[in-house]
């Protein structure tokens, strides 16, 4: 299970002491073809860094080579060297597979705001080892790779009617919808078109990564990057390729979720019998970053006052005074009133569900969360992130 379970690709994960641990730190993954089609989705944040602006220049065309990623240092706000910088990653990765720079994208994560030559030099060198060192097993050696305050690496694969889909993920921290809220790489031996691909992509986060919303912060450095080789041959119902897409994201998705920055419960915000599926959205997404309720969680303390105060911040249709509110299968609220007592609400349990139903409409959606911690404030407060 990885981003090489697919046909047609490599990868690596080299250590060239980007990271102090002498764990690796720079990936390569490889597409071998026969196709060389991509897709990729990026942050929404306005100040990119280096490697995103790069990116986004070279997937207009839809072909994508390989992917360089490297943690240990974002190259964000590191002014023209960094561009630079960036740029010499994607030209010394062609100049060793013997393919275009401009269909080499790059990806960065680790510390904003820092670059010399030492770290230019450490990325080259790891661009030449990662490409010596490629290999269908090395899928494992690219998800460590990636890491950077994440506990575990993040893999996941979809094997389907003769195709496959592969993917890796980093991310523990900055986890907001923007997109892409983290570092992904996901591949697939089926034959797609680059139109193809972007739309399943974007069908595929939008409802998955873009609702994870763990802490409201959205990082500079954010990608998620579809590869496609077609080495199955195989042309994929589109309607099973993109709930499959969907799989693999979601799968990605909470395991990120799960591994948090000091988070204690993984918490999953249901609403249901919203006016409209963005109505759903943001008012699961009002709740998921109210730090008031994130704080009670903690706690064990199912304050669903807090759930109704936070919605009623919200502009979606809805009467505060006829909404339910569940949490963890007990009914806490009904109609804007008390219902159950807190005391038969178990919230020692890690996995949390809060369902509010706002009584106005058929729409849906989830939004997933975590709760907010002594460690996560220290964490963020103690290490240079």
């Amino acid at each position: 299970m990885s981003v090489t379970s697919a046909l047609g690709f490599d990868a690596a994960g080299v250590a060239v002491g980007l990271k102090s641990t002498g764990h690796p730190d720079v990936a390569v993954v490889v597409n071998r073809g026969p196709l060389k089609v991509g897709a990729a989705v990026f942050t929404g944040n306005r100040a990119k860094a280096n490697p995103i602006i790069w990116s986004q220049q070279a997937i207009a065309d839809g072909v994508v080579e390989a992917v360089v990623l490297n943690s240990g240092g974002a190259n964000c706000f590191t002014g023209a060297f960094g561009f630079q910088t960036t740029h010499q990653t994607a030209e010394k990765t062609a100049e060793l597979l013997g393919v275009s720079p401009g269909d080499i994208l790059v990806c960065s994560t680790g510390l904003i705001g820092t670059g010399d030559e030492v770290f230019r030099a450490k990325v080259l060198d790891g661009v030449e080892k990662g490409v010596a060192a490629l290999s269908p097993e090395g899928g494992d050696d690219a998800a460590e790779a990636i890491m950077t305050t994440d506990s575990r690496p993040k893999r996941s694969e979809f094997r389907g009617d003769g195709w496959t889909i592969g993917g890796m993920a980093k991310g523990a921290g900055m986890l907001a919808p923007g997109l892409a809220t983290m570092l992904v790489v996901l591949t697939t031996d089926a034959v797609l078109d680059a139109a193809q691909a972007d739309a399943h992509l974007r069908a595929a986060t939008g409802v998955s990564f873009d609702r994870l919303d763990s802490d409201g912060c959205m990082s500079t450095n954010d990608q998620v990057t579809l590869m496609v080789s077609g080495a199955s041959d195989v042309v994929p119902d589109p309607h099973a390729f993109r709930n499959a897409l969907i799989a693999v994201c979601a799968d990605l998705a909470r395991q990120l979720q799960g591994d948090a920055e000091g988070a204690s419960h993984d918490i999953t915000i249901q609403v249901t019998g919203a006016a409209s599926e963005a109505d759903a959205v943001t008012v699961g997404r009002s709740v998921a970053r109210n730090n008031l309720f994130k704080a009670a969680i903690f706690g064990n303390d199912p304050n669903w006052g807090r759930v109704l105060a936070a919605i009623g911040t919200t502009d979606a249709a809805f009467d505060p005074y006829d909404v339910d509110v569940w949490m963890n299968g007990v009914r806490v609220c009904t109609a804007g009133g008390p219902d159950r007592p807190r005391e038969e609400v178990d919230l020692t349990p890690r996995a949390t569900h809060v369902l509010i139903d706002l009584k106005v409409g058929d729409a849906a959606a989830s939004i997933l969360t975590n709760d907010l911690t002594h460690d996560y404030v220290h964490e963020n407060s103690a290490y240079a992130s």
